[in-house]
């Protein structure tokens, strides 16, 4: 598969049983003056994302990313975007991250459906002693997702929502 300029990723949505979806406060994005967990304008609230491993296809890392960031590992597949969608990052960013290999990324998207308790899911201790991309997370309503995202993230989240809007009970 020719990913070009983009690192190859994949994008995880998870919705509950009443149909919200997870997202996660990235890590060291916070605003320091907000003592509560409210979605601001600082774009600091993401679904969990991440890049696929040589030789390893999208689902596997799919699965194999949504555990090392949320350590949710009881899901049930719902769908998957047949196409994949790109962003590019800002300039500044894209210097600094992969080490100005990547333009930006290029993601296949995933859906499932969280079949657990909430007890499992643990931002502070991912699966694999892996470094927290979390901390803090919440359940939210998929037609909000595009707001919380930074903008340069926008479109693929509004295809992504498009895509997957008939899972949600409240889209």
């Amino acid at each position: 598969m020719e990913f070009g300029n983009y690192r190859p990723c994949v994008g995880i949505m998870v919705l509950n049983k009443a149909g919200l979806v997870f997202i996660g406060r990235r890590r060291g994005k916070v605003n320091q003056n907000a003592a509560k967990l409210e979605a601001g304008s600082s774009y600091e609230w993401q679904m969990p994302q991440g890049g696929i491993d040589d030789g390893e296809d999208p689902y596997h890392a799919a699965l194999r990313e949504l555990q090392e960031e949320t350590n949710i590992s009881t899901v049930t597949r719902l769908g998957e975007m047949s196409d994949w969608l790109s962003y590019d990052l800002p300039a500044e960013a894209a210097r600094k991250s992969w080490k100005g290999r990547f333009k930006g990324q290029k993601q296949k998207w995933f859906a499932f459906s969280f079949e657990g308790s909430e007890s499992e899911i643990d931002i502070n201790n991912p699966l694999g002693s892996h470094r927290p991309e979390f901390d803090a997370w919440r359940w939210e309503r998929m037609e909000q997702l595009p707001e919380l995202i930074v903008p340069f993230k926008r479109a693929v989240y509004e295809s992504v929502v498009a895509e997957f809007k008939h899972f949600s009970k409240r889209s």
